[in-house]
């Protein structure tokens, strides 16, 4: 091979090395995509795919569902029906936020009567309450309520409880006349700043433990390190003589 030759090979051999590299780096800037949380695939050391490891949320198939424990339903002579539930987070270090829930009336011979959708938090290992007020029932006598969760709805993040967070319930007790009910209950704001609009939820129980009445209130503000009081009232009678009384305050995850 001529001289001439030799440096017309090497010259086509730089140019081809040039837009070889040229075109490379345009492939992997356009077709390579670096690995993230919603890729579809597990990588980047996540526990599956796109959840665990670097991810915000955990995977759902490593957990344990929400567990409801029970549903109650009150109907009142006006045609409306008020439901609460309690749901329970068996998961201590997660926790989740807008978990969406929906409820169902049923009555005689499971015909559909009502159904109501909502949102709710689970704090991690602990139960919450719902309580949901007012549903149109008509003249159709409920039978049944559920309350229902599902599992792959859920998007748990990793959360430490943090007790001192929520209003310490004290001094729980029944005032009132058999005919009009009423409860009070003492709470607590153990931080060092106001709590806003807090919502309070009661359970009344018998000596079995059945649920025979609850209620909601919306305490306005608690001062911080300070205190305020949660009132129910009900304008009839409780079904049976009330054994247990239980005052939760429910408080949005921050």
């Amino acid at each position: 091979m001529s001289w001439a030759a030799r440096r017309r090979f090497v010259i086509l051999l730089i140019l081809s090395a040039i837009i070889l590299a040229f075109l490379a780096t345009v492939s992997i800037a356009t077709f390579y995509k670096s690995p993230s949380c919603s890729d579809g695939v597990q990588n980047q050391a996540e526990d599956g795919i796109d959840c665990g490891g670097p991810c915000a949320f955990l995977c759902t198939a490593l957990l344990q569902g929400p567990t409801v424990l029970f549903t109650k339903s009150f109907t009142n002579d006006a045609g409306r029906t008020d439901v609460v539930a309690s749901i329970e987070n068996k998961n201590a270090g997660a926790a989740a936020k807008n978990v969406p829930y929906r409820i169902t009336l049923f009555g005689s011979d499971q015909v559909l009567i009502q159904e109501a959708t909502g949102v709710l938090d689970l704090p991690p290992g602990g139960t919450v309450p719902v309580y949901v007020s007012g549903l149109v029932s008509g003249k159709q006598e409920v039978t049944r309520a559920f309350l229902t969760i599902t599992a792959s709805d859920v998007q748990w993040f990793t959360l430490t409880a943090r007790a001192e967070t929520v209003p310490l319930v004290s001094g729980t007790r029944q005032t009132g006349t058999t005919s009009a009910p009423r409860v009070e209950a003492k709470l607590t704001n153990q931080t060092t700043a106001p709590l806003h609009d807090v919502q309070v939820i009661v359970i009344v129980r018998d000596k079995n433990g059945n649920v025979i009445a609850a209620s909601k209130t919306i305490v306005p503000s608690i001062p911080a390190q300070g205190e305020a009081l949660a009132i129910f009232t009900w304008n009839s009678a409780f079904s049976d003589t009330p054994a247990a009384i239980e005052v939760t305050p429910v408080l949005p995850l921050s």
